[in-house]
């Protein structure tokens, strides 16, 4: 079950139709698990989620929605958003270069 709901996903892309649902709920689920695996723990685990990290969520949704293609012109590629990161970052359990017990 996805901690971000498909209702919430389409007002955060303001998308009124259903043609996209199957789409944004893919995007919903990939963005949860890339969130997780990002931070070192499932968003499922976290209870109750801070509104941050479902913010996270919403704006890489928006993000992949976004960015359908593998090439773009004009727009810096990137794996997430620096807004993404940056929330994230501050629940990010390992860092590359620590020791991990």
């Amino acid at each position: 079950m996805s901690i971000v709901s498909l209702s919430l996903a389409k007002a955060h892309l303001n998308i009124d139709g259903t043609a996209d649902d199957d789409l944004i709920s893919l995007y919903t689920g990939a963005a949860e698990t890339w969130l997780g695996n990002y931070i070192g723990k499932a968003l499922s685990v976290i209870d109750p989620l801070p509104d941050d990290l479902k913010l996270a969520v919403l704006k890489l949704v928006a993000f992949y929605y976004e960015q359908r293609e593998a090439v773009g012109f004009g727009v810096a590629m990137q794996i997430a958003p620096y807004g993404v990161t940056s929330i994230a970052n501050s629940y990010r359990e390992n860092w590359f270069g620590e020791n991990v017990e």
